[in-house]
């Protein structure tokens, strides 16, 4: 970037705000975020719900404040895409407060054994 004069009683046009984030830190930052950008767009295509993605422009005067010394400029982002939501299921509160996948107003009526898988253990039962 280049330092912008004017001429007295002219004001100053600010320099373009893509150009700047484009040489930032050798092109870092724009391929980060535009990599950023790519993640986004994909996420809230696939899931079908808004996300976001926030640039956060910092800038910090010199110590001492000293006219005429540089600045330090920093750029951070934060991706806030969507995520798959997680698969519910079903579950009963049993009387001690924790969730049950068996429902505890229902009564255990008879015994429940496992049947016999192979033909052996059928022959077995039969005699």
């Amino acid at each position: 970037m280049t330092a912008q004069h004017t001429e007295p009683g002219t004001e100053a046009q600010p320099a373009e705000f893509a150009a700047f984030i484009v040489q930032h830190v050798g092109g870092r930052a724009h391929e980060e975020i535009s990599a950023e950008m790519h993640q986004l767009l994909a996420a809230v295509n696939e899931h079908g719900k808004k996300g976001q993605l926030v640039i956060k422009l910092t800038v910090e005067p010199p110590k001492g404040h000293i006219d005429g010394d540089p600045v330090v400029i920093s750029i951070d982002s934060e991706l806030k895409a969507p995520k798959a939501s997680g698969t519910p299921s079903l579950y009963f509160v049993d009387p001690e407060g924790n969730a049950s996948r068996n429902d505890p107003r229902q009564t255990a009526a008879f015994d429940v054994r496992d049947l016999p898988t192979t033909k052996t253990e059928i022959k077995d039962i039969q005699k």
